[in-house]
């Protein structure tokens, strides 16, 4: 079955193109409506395709930003190749400042490989998988912490299997030049962004750049800086002002061991910060019933030893909340 979502750019066309995809959602104040998907296409001489989305979960907004920017000042003259860009890929998600759409609850991260039928979420992630990643030799979608989380900065790739398909990718990832690299060493949902790529034998990569629903200025600049060392190290330029930058610090997350989660409703105080090395067993914080202040706070206790990647942003958590995070040198 075809996607249902069609737009009035044209792929193969030279030049630059800023337009829409559209989605046909058919609503009470809106019978033949649409949902529109900004999108851009630059293609200048021979070379490969990039493609670039942000927007995925829309409280992540480093992306969305660079990759605005980027569609607003690049010449389509100074690169070899194409470059297809969706700033904001879950648009209605984008549009509310939320994680999930607001239209269907859906998280497009974990929607893939979509259905052409399904509602909005599933519809989107199938564009992407049976149109846009067809197209692509290369495709970053890039993420942040969102309102529930905070990061330590990174780029990212996701083991495949394939040796071939994840040493190209490892390779894209250090010329990205962030200087922490994180390579996701377990695929546990198959309905990942990066999951699909790797199905279709695209190098991929991945990253979080901020949190906590804001806007980090160092992850910013990072994705502004590591999309133009990409662009040369895939040959779409021949060179950049932006300078070198040293090689990465590379971690690894292998299982779910690395994962703290709440054990039950409170506040939670963390006693870590991001980057710093801890030891199995070592505190990741407490939880305290504040309703009842005779009661005991409850320890959170991390399983492995590593380095603290991403903590919870609010401080109110129930059951089952992700508390913190680990990753470990790679070896």
């Amino acid at each position: 079955m075809s996607t249902q979502i069609w737009t009035r750019l044209d792929y193969e066309r030279s030049g630059k193109q800023i337009g829409n995809l559209h989605f046909p959602h058919s609503v009470h104040r809106s019978a033949y409506g649409t949902i529109t998907i900004p999108v851009g296409v630059v293609a200048g001489g021979k070379g490969p395709t990039m493609l670039l989305t942000a927007g995925t979960h829309g409280d992540e907004y480093e992306g969305q930003i660079a990759l605005t920017k980027l569609l607003r000042s690049i010449d389509p003259a100074s690169i070899n190749g194409r470059l297809i860009v969706l700033p904001m890929l879950n648009a209605p998600a984008a549009l509310a400042g939320s994680r999930v759409s607001p239209l269907d609850g859906g998280n497009l991260n974990r929607a893939y490989p979509g259905d052409p039928l399904g509602g909005p979420t599933a519809a989107i992630a199938d564009y992407v998988s049976s149109v846009l990643l067809p197209l692509a030799d290369f495709y970053q979608d890039f993420h942040a912490g969102g309102s529930s989380l905070n990061y330590l900065p990174f780029v990212s790739t996701r083991r495949s299997g394939d040796p071939d398909l994840d040493s190209r990718a490892l390779a894209a990832a250090r010329a990205f030049g962030a200087p922490h690299l994180q390579v996701w060493g377990y695929s546990p949902d198959p309905r990942l962004s990066t999951s699909e790529s790797n199905r279709q034998g695209i190098i991929s990569l991945g990253g979080e750049f901020g949190g906590g629903g804001t806007v980090s200025r160092q992850g910013l600049a990072l994705i502004e800086n590591g999309i133009q060392r990409l662009l040369v190290h895939f040959g779409m330029v021949e060179q950049t002002s932006v300078e070198p930058s040293p090689p990465a610090i590379e971690f690894e997350v292998l299982g779910r061991d690395y994962y703290v989660y709440a054990t039950e409703d409170g506040v939670f105080e963390p006693l870590t910060d991001l980057g710093d090395r801890i030891e199995a067993g070592a505190l990741c914080g407490m939880i305290h019933a504040v309703d009842d202040p005779a009661r005991p706070a409850t320890p959170q206790h991390f399983d492995i030893s590593g380095i603290v990647v991403c903590q919870r942003h609010p401080s109110l958590v129930v059951r089952g909340d992700c508390l913190a995070h680990l990753a470990t040198p790679r070896i």
